[in-house]
């Protein structure tokens, strides 16, 4: 099989692309990324001269740079996305353009291409807020909160109706909050354990009541791999961890493992339209397809404390530039910043 991934120098596209690598070696993979501020080619350096894997930078939105790249291919993984709700908050446009636009064009250039199998990549927060002690399943309704997961129920639908319309063998993930090595810092816990480990201040949306459901990277991409191979064309599958915390006991869990103080967490001024609660029920992974999570909260944290302490080169060079600027306008100088959201130009 010849898979094209987009996004796969991003965080979960690049340790799919490195599981598959290791795991499947009957597989070729070619890595289809735009290299944004998130795309990050350090991520895959492990795999230069890699016979299986090459690179193409391209975006999603040039139809022409699509099908030159998916031609040959078997099968697309898609990842390529916008994918920091904060960010869409801010400015909405590019997420719209990028994740709505661009799965138009990734289906129908393998829709006119024939592709056997196109897997799309999406994420529980289309769900929306869950009530305590509430959780979604597949057939759950979606009541998307931000422009982020706005952008992803609208490219879960144009899938869906490409199955339905077209034929084509497309089938979903729903994912919960991921986290692991190489990923973007400006994400939560990265961002509480690199925070952490520099002895900076924590930030806290809100009273930091929020619930997340946590999954290791490593156990979504063999999720993954597994809808990929035994899914069925017009299915959505969530993909869950089995652990559901708040942030705030996660803050202070990390800051014990890395023997910092609890003086280190700062409450900040919250999230426009924050969900309060995302839970996951994945019986159909299970049933269905015989998946289920290896890798313990408390396993994890330990690993990726660990990663992030051992890869100070390659953090260094994620936190320049546009990161440097982004932390210090919406952290530093977050109460101004919340005040002044103003509306997208139009492009």
């Amino acid at each position: 099989m010849k898979l094209l991934v987009t996004g796969g120098a991003g965080f979960i596209g690049s340790n799919f692309i490195r599981q598959v690598l290791k795991t499947r070696r009957d597989c070729s993979l070619v890595n289809y990324d735009k290299l944004t501020y998130a795309g990050n080619l350090a991520n895959l350096e492990d795999l230069a001269g890699d016979p299986n894997y090459s690179f193409v930078k391209g975006d999603i939105c040039d139809i022409a740079a699509v099908e030159k790249a998916m031609l040959g291919c078997n099968a697309v993984v898609h990842f390529a996305a916008e994918s920091h709700v904060d960010r869409s908050i801010y400015e909405p446009a590019p997420v719209i353009e990028t994740n709505v636009k661009g799965t138009f064009i990734l289906l129908e250039v393998a829709r006119a291409l024939r592709i056997e199998r196109f897997v799309h990549v999406s994420t529980d927060e289309v769900y929306g807020d869950m009530l305590p002690g509430a959780f979604a399943d597949e057939r759950s309704p979606l009541q998307p909160s931000s422009p982020y997961s706005a952008s992803k129920a609208a490219s879960d639908l144009l899938v869906l109706s490409y199955v339905r319309t077209y034929g084509l063998q497309a089938v979903i993930t729903r994912s919960s909050n991921n986290y692991g090595p190489y990923q973007f810092p400006e994400k939560f816990l990265p961002l509480m354990i690199t925070n952490a480990l520099d002895d900076k201040p924590l930030p806290i949306y809100g009273d930091g009541k929020q619930q997340r459901d946590w999954l290791h990277v490593e156990d979504n991409c063999r999720g993954i791999v597994a809808v990929l191979e035994k899914g069925r064309a017009g299915e959505v599958y969530n993909i869950g961890g089995v652990d559901i915390e708040e942030n705030l006991a996660i803050a202070r869990r990390l800051l014990q493992l890395t023997n910092r103080p609890e003086s280190l967490l700062s409450y900040v001024k919250d999230r426009p339209g924050h969900d309060r609660r995302y839970a996951l029920r994945c019986l159909k992974m299970g049933d269905d397809l015989g998946w289920k999570p290896l890798i313990s909260l408390e396993e994890g944290l330990h690993q990726t404390i660990d990663w992030y302490r051992d890869n100070g080169p390659w953090l260094a060079g994620v936190r320049g530039g546009d990161y440097r600027a982004y932390y210090e306008k919406y952290y530093e100088k977050r109460e101004s910043s919340l005040h002044t959201i103003a509306p997208s130009p139009s492009r």
